[in-house]
C-alpha cells in the first residue's frame, strides 16, 4: 500500500570588507568555448584560495556559466541593434534628411533608439520580474512563518513512513508514533531519544492512542487487530534545545534600477547563488526514505527496550484496522477497519460490546469527544457518521454529507464542532447542533490527512500530500504554514498532526512518509496578533 497492510529573507547585505572574505575567485573567459582544450574546470580552480568544497564551486561555476552565455546573447543582440542603428543613419544620411540640430542622433532617430532599447530593457524585465517577485514572495513568507513556527527536534528510527502520532495525557509526557514497519515507537520529547518500542503487531501499525489516566496505549494494524499493551519509560535528563533555525541572508533590489549592464551582471550573480544555496542538497541531506532497510538514525529501535505481547488483543474485525480510540474514562475503545465497520469493545474483558454499521465502503479514522460519550467515523464514501452512547439504550447515528471524495478523518473540538478533512482538497468545520451544512470550508491545493485541533486556541492543522502543513483557526482563515525546504520539514507526504499544549516550547508534532517525526515550537499568541 502505500496499503496500510499486513532566517530572514529581509536582512541587509554583509558589510563590503566581509563580502571580500568571503568572496569566490572564478577565472572568465569571454566564453566557454574559447577555454583550452586542456583546461578543465578543476583546472581552473586550482591555486585559488577557497574554503569551499570542489563540487560545491563546479556547480557555482555551471550557473555562473549559464549566465554568462545569457549575457553573451543579449551583447550580441545588442551589436545587431547598434548595426541597425548605423545603416539606418547612414541612409539618412545619404538621402540629405538631418535632424534639426544637424545631429541624425538626436531628433527623431534618438527616439526610435531609445524606444529600440527601453524595447530590450522592457524585455529583461519581463522575463525576470515575474519570477524574481515569486522568489521574493517566497522568501517573505518562509521569513514569517519561521519567526512563529520554528522547527525544534527531529524523531527519526523507523525503518519505514509514520502513519499516526500521539501525546501520552498522563505523566511522563512522551511522544509516540505508529510505522509501517509494523512497531510503535516512544520517544522523549525533549531530547528526541527513543525509549520503547513496541513489536507485538504482525502487520503496518496505523495509529496510536493514549489512556487518559494509566500508563497504556491502543495501536491500530493491518493484522486485523488492535492491540492494548503497558509501558514504563524513564525520561533522560533534558538538555537545552540547539538552534536549527535557518536563515537565509538575501537582498533583492528593485529590477528598476538595473539600467545597465553591470548591475544587471551583479544582480543574476547574486540571485544565482542564492538559489543554489536553497536548492542545491549536500551530502548530508540525504533522504532518509532512500535508505537501505536496516539503516536507521541515531540510536535505533533495537537498542531499546522492547515489548512484544500485548495486555489485550482485539480480533473482532475481518480487514485491515485503520485506527482506534479511547472512550471517555477509558473504559472502552472504538477501532474503524476496512470491512466498513467499527467495533466498540470492552478493555477489561476484550468483549465486543456493538458493531457499528452503515458505511458504504472502508473506513479511513474514527476519534472520540474528550468529554462525552460520542464517536465519529470517516470513510471512503465521502461522508463521516456521529454516533451517540450517552443513551445507554439510544444509540442514534447521524450522517455528514458535503466533501466530494474520501473523507480522510474528522475530529471533535473542545466546544459542539466536527472538523472534517478529505481528498476534495478542503476541510469543513460543523456544527453538532446543526447538520446540514457547514459553518466554515477551507480550500487548499492538496488533499488533507489526518487534521488535529488544538483544545485551547482552537487552531487547525492540516497536513498535506504535497508535505505542507498549515495552520488555520475555526472560521477558516489562513494563519501560517509551517517553514519547509531541502533542509527542514518533510521530505515526503505528511501523514498526522498532534498537539501538545502542556509542551511550552514543543507544542505541534508532524509525521510522514519520510520515516521521521517532527517538533515545532508555534508562537500562538504572535500568530493570533498577526491575524
Amino acid at each position: 500500500q502505500p496499503t496500510r497492510d499486513s532566517g530572514s529573507a529581509s536582512a541587509a547585505r554583509h558589510p563590503k570588507q566581509k563580502r571580500k572574505a568571503h568572496s569566490l575567485s572564478i577565472r572568465r573567459t569571454n566564453s566557454i568555448e574559447e577555454r583550452p582544450l586542456g583546461i578543465q574546470r578543476g583546472d581552473m580552480l586550482e591555486g585559488q584560495d577557497s574554503k569551499l568544497p570542489l563540487s560545491l564551486r563546479n556547480n557555482l561555476l555551471d550557473l555562473f556559466g549559464q549566465i554568462e552565455r545569457e549575457f553573451e546573447n543579449l551583447y550580441i543582440e545588442n551589436l545587431e541593434l547598434r548595426r541597425e542603428i548605423d545603416s539606418l543613419n547612414e541612409r539618412l544620411t545619404g538621402d540629405g534628411q538631418t535632424v534639426e540640430g544637424g545631429d541624425p542622433t538626436k531628433g527623431a532617430l534618438k527616439t526610435k533608439a531609445s524606444h529600440s532599447t527601453s524595447q530590450l530593457s522592457q524585455k529583461l524585465k519581463t522575463t525576470y520580474k515575474a519570477s524574481t517577485s515569486k522568489i521574493v514572495s517566497s522568501f517573505k513568507a518562509t521569513a514569517g512563518s519561521r519567526a512563529l513556527c520554528q522547527l525544534l527536534k527531529e524523531y527519526v528510527g523507523h525503518r519505514d513512513g509514520i502513519w499516526d502520532l500521539s501525546i501520552t495525557r498522563t505523566q511522563p509526557v512522551v511522544l509516540g508514533t505508529a510505522s509501517a514497519d509494523h512497531s510503535a515507537l516512544l520517544w522523549s520529547i525533549e531530547t528526541g531519544k527513543c525509549l520503547l518500542r513496541y513489536a507485538g503487531h504482525a502487520g503496518s501499525v496505523n495509529s496510536i492512542k493514549f489512556h487518559p489516566t494509566e500508563q497504556m496505549a491502543l495501536t491500530a494494524s493491518g493484522d486485523q487487530t488492535a492491540h492494548i499493551w503497558r509501558y514504563m519509560v524513564q525520561l533522560p535528563a533534558p538538555q537545552p534545545p540547539p538552534d536549527v533555525s535557518v536563515s537565509i541572508v538575501v537582498l533583492f533590489p528593485s529590477l528598476s534600477f538595473y539600467w545597465n549592464i553591470l548591475e544587471v551582471v551583479e544582480f543574476f550573480l547574486e540571485l544565482s547563488v542564492c538559489l543554489f544555496c536553497i536548492t542545491a542538497p549536500c551530502d548530508d541531506d540525504q533522504d532518509s526514505s532512500d535508505r537501505e532497510e536496516g539503516e536507521v538514525d541515531g540510536e535505533g529501535p533495537c537498542e531499546v527496550p522492547t515489548v512484544r505481547l500485548a495486555t489485550a488483543t482485539l480480533k473482532s474485525h475481518q480487514g485491515v484496522v485503520i485506527a482506534a480510540d479511547w472512550l471517555v474514562g477509558g473504559r472502552q475503545v472504538v477501532t474503524a477497519s476496512w470491512d466498513r465497520a467499527a467495533n466498540l469493545y470492552e478493555v477489561e474483558t476484550s468483549e465486543l460490546v456493538h458493531t457499528l454499521t452503515g458505511h458504504d465502503q472502508e473506513l479511513t479514522h474514527c476519534c472520540t469527544h474528550p468529554s462525552q460519550r460520542l464517536v465519529v467515523t470517516s470513510s471512503r464514501d465521502t461522508t463521516f457518521r456521529l454516533w451517540d452512547f450517552r443513551d445507554p439504550s439510544i444509540h442514534s447515528v447521524n450522517v455528514f454529507q458535503g466533501h466530494t471524495d474520501t473523507v480522510t478523518s474528522a475530529v471533535f473540538t473542545v466546544g459542539d464542532n466536527v472538523v472534517s478533512g478529505s481528498d476534495d482538497r478542503t476541510v469543513k468545520v460543523w456544527d453538532l447542533k446543526n447538520m446540514r451544512s457547514p459553518i466554515a470550508t477551507i480550500r487548499t491545493d492538496s488533499a488533507v490527512n489526518r487534521i488535529s485541533v488544538s483544545a485551547n486556541q482552537r487552531i487547525i492543522a492540516l497536513p498535506h500530500d504535497n508535505r505542507q502543513v498549515r495552520l488555520f483557526d475555526m472560521s477558516g482563515a489562513r494563519l501560517a504554514r509551517l517553514p519547509r525546504s531541502n533542509r527542514m520539514g518533510h521530505r515526503r507526504m505528511v501523514c498526522c498532526t498532534a498537539w501538545n499544549e502542556e509542551n511550552q516550547s514543543c507544542n505541534l508534532f508532524t509525521c510522514g512518509f519520510d520515516r521521521q517525526a517532527i517538533g515545532w515550537n508555534i508562537n500562538i499568541p504572535a500568530l493570533l496578533q498577526e491575524k
